[in-house]
């Protein structure tokens, strides 16, 4: 049943939906248009919303450009390539290999969200080494695993409230994790996630007539120089020693900061370990640097799109259209219901800020006080708004960037899978939100 479904959505979104850059440019004009329209704003006023915030994300998007490139290096680090290419072993076939690139995305995405965009796209790539399979939905069952990253143990929103000071804390005072991240009905949530995403991803898998298959060879890494250096500059490149002494204190660090510091994960953190690690793990500076030049070619959309989603964020929260977009569905709420519509006005709103921590800034003085007036559950209503955010990832081709620049290929070639997972996870979503 969901093949027959998924081929028509593959070849809608084939036909229809535009390079990522294109899409955001279309995006901007939307935002603009309907708070012109909504908000009555003047196209002046507009225009100097985006022009102001257009570069409110060059701190984040340097980190998401590390993200994939520190990725990257490790992951093509020798033993980490032995790594996955054993645990790919494992997948004796197309079906398994669907499941076992899911649950490891899972499992990745719900420890740190930047950690499972690259672990899942890396490792989708080792299995397609090993695994004639359709590679388009293998890596759209990598990509699909990010869906649990907001009730996971790096969930921007449930993070925010739990921490003092936060800037809703004269509202809801301070809420821990164990209302939201391990309140029930989230690991409940999640459980379903792990049981439902890979099933239907493995029930999406296409016909040998109706698959896309990559040549295992185009997934191979250029060979290792390994040629004796003969000039000092070169066996500077080359020693192992230079790569270990800045390599080796990374890593003490690391140690030093998890365990005598307690320190959690957060997105600086996991480049620094990444890094750390692909310094030490490829020996050699010249070994890194190689690597380094094949992760960079895949880094162009993010450099090129993220202003312009940052101007996105700024047209729709200071011209009130999203909280005005929030206050339509409150109106529709009562203490039942109003956890399902915070999380379907998240959904939306995430398609135009793709940013948890943002988008919280925008939906909480409208959930907040209405959660409250109509003696709604508070840790659920803002868990909702963390379902609503990561569930429309699936729809938004921003987070993906990552992982398709890691594996080759465009939005188009997997946002058709991804639309039935859409759906799927909604319904589960919004049945747990609600019911649970």
């Amino acid at each position: 049943m969901l093949k027959l479904l998924s081929r028509p959505a593959v070849r809608l979104v084939e036909r229809y939906l535009p390079d990522p850059y294109i899409f955001v440019l279309l995006l901007t004009l939307v935002a603009a248009i309907a708070a012109m329209l909504v908000e009555r704003q003047s196209p002046l006023t507009i225009m100097r919303y985006w022009g102001d915030g257009f570069w409110g994300l060059l701190s984040f998007s340097m980190q998401m450009l590390l993200v994939l490139v520190t990725g990257f290096m490790l992951a093509s680090s020798p033993p980490v390539k032995r790594l996955l290419d054993k645990i790919a072993s494992l997948a004796k076939g197309p079906a398994s290999a669907i499941v076992l690139v899911s649950l490891v995305s899972l499992a990745a995405s719900w420890i740190n969200w930047g950690f499972g965009l690259v672990i899942g796209a890396l490792f989708a790539k080792a299995l397609a080494r090993q695994i004639r399979v359709d590679y388009r939905l293998l890596i759209a069952s990598a990509y699909s695993g990010f869906v649990v990253w907001h009730g996971g143990l790096a969930g921007s929103i449930p993070l925010t409230i739990a921490t003092e000071g936060h800037f809703t804390a004269d509202q809801i005072g301070v809420i821990p994790t164990s209302d939201t991240i391990f309140a029930f009905f989230n690991l409940a949530i999640v459980l379903a996630m792990f049981i439902a995403v890979p099933l239907v991803n493995r029930l999406m898998l296409p016909d040998e007539r109706d698959s896309m298959y990559v040549d295992p060879a185009l997934l191979d890494e250029a060979p290792r120089d390994l040629s004796p250096a003969n000039r000092p500059a070169e066996r500077l490149e080359k020693s192992p020693w230079l790569a270990w002494l800045v390599g080796i204190p990374g890593l003490l660090f690391l140690l030093d900061y998890f365990v005598f510091r307690s320190g959690s994960l957060n997105l600086n953190i996991v480049n620094f370990l990444f890094l750390s690690l692909a310094i030490v793990l490829h020996r050699t500076p010249r070994s890194l640097l190689d690597s380094l030049h094949e992760a960079i070619k895949g880094g162009t959309g993010i450099v090129i799109q993220f202003p312009f989603y940052a101007g996105i964020m700024a047209i729709i929260m200071q011209s009130g259209l999203a909280q005005t977009l929030s206050e339509g569905f409150v109106a529709l709420s009562t203490a039942q219901t109003l956890p399902f519509w915070s999380f379907i006005s998240a959904g939306i709103v995430n398609l135009f800020v793709p940013s948890g921590g943002g988008q919280w800034a925008v939906q909480a003085p409208v959930m907040l006080p209405a959660a409250a007036s109509l003696g709604a559950d508070i840790p659920r209503v803002a868990m909702a708004v963390a379902w609503g955010d990561a569930w429309t990832n699936l729809l938004q081709p921003f987070w993906a960037l990552p992982m398709l620049a890691i594996a080759g290929l465009k939005a188009k070639d997997i946002m058709g899978f991804c639309l039935i997972q859409l759906v799927v996870t909604g319904i589960i979503i919004a049945l747990g939100l609600t019911f649970l």
